[in-house]
């Protein structure tokens, strides 16, 4: 694997919070956005569909008969 070196422009408000960060947790720069960078592509990659699990979770129904409800909608079309 080759690192690749690059230049970041950061407004000074983002400088100031990432300095504090890596003061905090005696690290540097470059290991902390290494690592938000890592969780964001985690993050885009698992994301897909996330939104959806658990949206019954709060309503009070039996989820499988409303599955059910559901599918047998779809065979009537």
């Amino acid at each position: 694997m080759t690192d690749l070196r690059t230049i970041i422009d950061f407004p000074d408000d983002q400088l100031k919070a990432l300095g504090e960060i890596c003061a905090e947790k005696k690290v540097s720069r470059a290991a902390v956005i290494r690592q938000a960078v890592a969780g964001y592509i985690q993050q885009s990659k698992s994301g897909k569909g996330e939104h959806a699990f658990g949206l019954l979770k709060t309503k009070k129904i039996n989820a499988l008969k409303y599955e059910e409800k559901l599918r047998a909608d779809w065979d009537n079309r």
